[in-house]
């Protein structure tokens, strides 16, 4: 018998990765570690008197080597073409991503710079505004790139045909939820054959465009940052994921309807002033927001084992269907 028995998922000491960040880096030795989140991948914040870092170990089972590599290649271009992004550190030997020989096997990580700022959820108009400009800049530099290594790509097989047969066997209790899923999906399908595609423009995007992956300095300027699920596909899925803020919010009761759709379009107008979208794009982008939906499903299902149980209960999974059924009312008209 091995003198240490396997796991599936470790938690790495953060006083063990202190001092070898600290070595690797040749950080600050009044630097310190500590764990922030233990989720899809595990974050620690080191700071010292005079700087801060983020520094992310990927599981194997989410993130390959190779994915990570795409994610730190992308961000290098983005800086490199005056992006303002939390962007990948390099070690003393010219290193980016840190190996370690973990319980479980291999795991990989990256130290990160720190987006200097907090997250605004209450987004003002000139939030707003500025969170528009410097998406549409971002896309400019992600519209039509292709990089060396392998992302996933957003299509409608990975985001509702493959969720769709996965999580056929996780809904056998639950038939009609099912079949809501399954008739929705074919309903956005359809509803796509109706728009140009060959005029949406195509790259990489984030694919959580969420007010918690980007913070506001004192002076107003954004830096992005959690690049993890990055991936090719129509850039206005990066629009839709935005798009969710207002959704969750006003089913949280912090915003009206009214008051959300006057938002999104200061953010879409601003958008705009930057790159052009078509009629087409603009009309889809609601549409996006079920296979968004149903992708994460089938993420949560994934991920059972690590991290995610706690959300599949009987009751979450018809809360989620339901979620998705508001998303249909508010934004949808098939």
């Amino acid at each position: 018998m091995n003198a240490i028995f396997p796991a599936q998922y470790s938690t790495l000491s953060s006083a063990a990765l202190n001092s070898y960040l600290i070595e690797a880096y040749e950080l600050d030795n009044a630097t310190t570690c500590r764990l922030l989140i233990r989720n899809v991948s595990d974050t620690y914040l080191l700071e010292n008197q005079q700087e801060r870092y983020i520094f992310k170990i990927y599981r194997d089972s989410h993130r390959k080597h190779a994915e990570i590599e795409a994610e730190v290649e992308l961000l290098n271009i983005l800086r490199q073409k005056g992006n303002s992004v939390a962007y990948p550190l390099k070690d003393k030997h010219g290193q980016q991503i840190q190996h370690f020989n973990a319980i479980e096997g291999i795991r990989n990580g990256v130290l990160f710079s720190y987006a200097i700022g907090n997250v605004v959820h209450d987004l003002t108009e000139e939030h707003l505004i500025s969170l528009g400009n410097d998406m549409a800049k971002l896309h400019e530099t992600t519209a039509n790139l292709k990089l060396h290594y392998q992302r996933e790509k957003f299509n409608f097989e990975s985001t509702l045909a493959v969720p769709l047969k996965t999580l056929k066997v996780h809904f056998k209790e639950m038939p009609e939820e099912f079949t809501y899923l399954e008739q929705l999906s074919a309903k956005v399908i359809q509803k796509f054959e109706g728009f140009d595609t060959n005029q949406f423009a195509y790259g990489y995007c984030h694919y959580d465009f969420f007010p918690k992956n980007f913070h506001f300095d004192e002076n107003g300027k954004i830096t992005f940052f959690d690049f993890d699920f990055a991936g090719e596909g129509y850039l206005i899925n990066d629009l839709m994921t935005f798009l969710n803020h207002f959704f969750f919010h006003q089913l949280n009761n912090r915003m009206s309807k009214d008051q959300a759709d006057t938002d999104f379009n200061i953010f879409l107008n601003a958008y705009q002033k930057i790159r052009k979208l078509t009629p087409d794009e603009v009309a889809a982008i609601p549409y996006l927001g079920i296979t968004f939906h149903i992708f994460f499903l089938k993420f949560f299902y994934d991920n059972y084992d690590d991290w995610s149980n706690t959300f599949l209960t009987p009751r979450y999974v018809k809360h989620r269907v339901e979620l998705i059924r508001k998303w249909e009312e508010l934004y949808c008209n098939f």
